[in-house]
Parts: structure tokens; sequence; C-alpha cells
């Protein structure tokens, strides 16, 4: 098989191109094959004055990219899989998902104050209704601030907005050398990390040739924890507008899915075990324990 080139498309923030590049290096390790990035912003990234779930929720990062490939200007893209809705346009897929990063969310405060020792009345920045459902639900006496751009756009306004401190998904600081700037780290149960945090998605279309140099890329538990997370997001038809997060972790032959969602205003917490290879149903059954809860 030879390929000359591949052109993979991306956001132009600093997150999304290191972990295009990163998805680059393993083609040019794996493959040989060279690869060069294609540079675009999506709805997401300029309109940054309004929550996601105000202007269409999930998919505000990578219909632009979509386009792209449907022109022929790139082969594939990638994305955080936290921003992909469970249903694609016609025609594209998810080529692969890579080892998954750090699924955890991670408390960064200005003075190095730790979560637990915020004084009273703490106000902390987050533009997730998922986080600040769960934040204060652990700190009810916490002021959420929205805050909404880039990780160093959010890191600034912890200064700016006076803010206590800020959280963000590990996953990102730690593939930007961040991990430094970490005050502490919230566990899974604390915390439940949103739809396939920490793990990356290759897309293209399903009639690109060579699709192989991507599909060669996935690693097989990450997209099992991935696909069962995905599942119980499709069976509550979960979006932005949603108080939604999931995780699936394996151990030997089982898996553990931890989930949350919000009914009729209430955050409920549940979680099921099973078999590996019912990740798909174990994502359906966990939705159907919180929505008959």
């Amino acid at each position: 098989m030879e390929v000359l080139a591949l052109k993979i498309a991306t956001r132009k923030s600093k997150l999304a191109q290191v972990q295009t590049e990163y998805v680059m290096e393993l083609v040019e390790k794996t493959h040989n094959v060279k690869c060069e990035k294609v540079l675009t912003d999506t709805l997401g990234d300029k309109r940054l004055d309004v929550t996601l779930d105000k202007i269409g929720g999930k998919g505000l990062f990578i219909k632009e990219l979509e386009v792209l490939m449907l022109e022929g200007k790139a082969d594939a893209a990638v994305h955080s899989m936290k921003d992909m809705p469970y249903e694609l346009p016609e025609g594209f897929i998810i080529a692969a998902s890579p080892v998954r990063e750090d699924v955890r969310d991670a408390f960064v405060s200005l003075n190095g104050v730790k979560f637990n020792e915020l004084k009273n009345g703490a106000k902390i920045g987050t533009s997730s209704r998922r986080r600040a459902t769960q934040l204060k639900a652990l700190r009810p006496d916490l002021e959420i601030v929205p805050i909404r751009g880039n990780v160093q756009t959010r890191l600034d306004k912890i200064e700016k907005e006076n803010l206590d401190g800020i959280i963000l998904a590990a996953a990102g600081l730690k593939r930007l050398g961040m991990e430094c700037i970490i005050t502490n780290y919230f566990d899974v149960r604390e915390i439940v990390p949103a739809i396939a945090q920490g793990a990356l998605g290759i897309e293209v279309h399903e009639t690109l040739k060579n699709k192989e140099v991507f599909t060669s890329l996935n690693d097989e538990r990450t997209r099992i924890c991935v696909d069962a997370e995905r599942s119980f997001m499709k069976a509550l038809k979960g979006d932005c507008h949603s108080t939604i997060g999931a995780y699936a972790e394996i151990k030997d032959d089982n898996m553990n899915i931890i989930g949350i969602y919000e009914v009729n205003g209430k955050l409920v917490k549940k979680e099921v075990n099973g078999k590996v290879e019912d990740n798909i149903k174990l994502g359906e059954e966990l939705a159907s324990l919180i929505l008959n809860s």
C-alpha cells in the first residue's frame, strides 16, 4: 500500500492541534506515511460569548471539519470524542479511538488552594452543566461562573474574573504538558466525567481509500468503553442541553459503568456491571435504570 500523504482536518486551538499531531505521529510511525494539518475554525470556536447549549450543543466543533472531508480537502479529522454527537451524518464513521488519556476532571486554583479547602461561597468557573451540577452537589455554597474558550483563555479568566478556581479535563492539560498546574483531581465517582472524556476520535468518510491507515490506530479497550458510554448517551438522547456523564471501565472480562443524568430536576447517579461483550446493552441498561429510579 503506497500513500503519498494524508491531510487531517483540525480546529486551530492549541489543544486540537496537539491532539492531531499525536495522531499524525501514530500514522507516520505505524505506516511510514506523512501527514499534514488542515486548519479551520468551527462555530463552537467562533461563538465564545454564549454557552454551547444555547447555540446548538454537540456537533458545534465538527461540522466544518466534515465539510472539508466532503470537499476532498481533508482525508480525516481528529476530534475530542466528548464533542461528538451520538449520531454522525450519513457516510461518516469513527475509524478509530487511540489509547485514552486520563478521564478525570481536574481543579485548578490560582493560589494552590485545594478544592476541599475552598472558602465558603467560593467562585468556580465552568461552562459545563455536568460539572456545575455535580460541584453544587458536593458544595452547595459554591458560586458557579460560566466561562468558555480554550484552555489558556479559561486559565486567564481565573484572575480576570476573580475566580477561586476552574474545572478542566485532566486529559487536555496533560496533552498540553500542563499537568503541573493541576491543584487536585476529582475521583470519577465524585464528578462523573463527560461521555468519552479523554478519548480521541478519528473521523473519516466511509468511501475514503486507505481508511485502514486510520482504523489500524484503534485501541480496542478504549473503543469498547467509549461505545458503552455513547450507548448510554444515545439511549437518553443526551446532548449539551443535558446534565449527563458516564464512565465505563474494564476489569478482567467485566465492565462497570457509572452514569449521571438529570431527571425532573434531580441528578440521578447509578452504576451497572456486566460482561465486556455486552458493552452496548450495559449502556442502555444504565439509562433505563436511571430513568426508572
